[in-house]
C-alpha cells in the first residue's frame, strides 16, 4: 500500500512538471512577425518578434539623399494588405505616407514585396526626429519601425 501511495506521488508530480512545461513554452506574442530596413541594399536594421517593440534610430542625412529606404515587413510568412510607409512629427502628425499595391505571395517570397521610399523625399521633410510607421489591414493602428533623425 504504501508502495502504490508513493508511486502515485511521483505519477502526480510527474505530471504536474509535464503541464508546466507544456504551458510555460507558449509565449504571449504570435511568432513569425518583423521586419527589416535597408538602405538601398545594405541592412541598417531587422527586429523580429519580442524584439519588435526596441525602437531603434537611424541616421540620415545628404550624403544618403539619392538612396532608397527600403522597407520589408513580414505578417507570418505573408505580405500585408492595404500597406503603407508613413512618416510622422513628434505630435504624431502624418507628414507623408506611401502607399503600396498588395500583392500575391503566391510564386513571390514575402522579400520581394518590398516598400521603397526616397530618402531625399524624407529629408525634405522636416530636420529632427522623425517616426516610421507601417500600416496595414493586419496592423490598422500602425506599428512605429524606427525613429529616423534627419539632418
Amino acid at each position: 500500500m504504501a508502495k502504490m501511495i508513493i508511486s502515485m506521488k511521483a505519477l502526480a508530480i510527474m505530471a504536474a512538471v509535464a503541464i508546466s512545461a507544456t504551458l510555460f513554452s507558449f509565449s504571449g506574442k504570435k511568432g513569425g512577425e518583423g521586419f527589416e530596413i535597408f538602405l538601398n541594399s545594405k541592412l541598417v536594421l531587422q527586429q523580429f518578434g519580442s524584439k519588435m517593440d526596441d525602437v531603434k534610430s537611424i541616421e540620415l542625412d545628404n550624403r544618403f539623399s539619392n538612396d532608397q529606404l527600403v522597407i520589408k515587413y513580414y505578417h507570418c510568412g505573408q505580405a500585408g494588405k492595404n500597406r503603407s510607409i508613413t512618416i510622422r512629427d513628434a505630435q504624431n502628425k502624418i507628414l507623408k505616407e506611401w502607399k503600396f499595391a498588395d500583392v500575391s505571395t503566391a510564386g513571390l517570397s514575402v522579400s520581394e514585396a518590398s516598400m521603397a521610399c526616397k530618402v531625399k523625399d524624407i529629408l525634405s521633410l522636416h530636420a529632427g526626429k522623425l517616426n516610421l510607421y507601417y500600416t496595414s489591414a493586419q496592423l490598422p493602428k500602425g506599428r512605429l519601425l524606427a525613429m529616423l533623425v534627419t539632418k
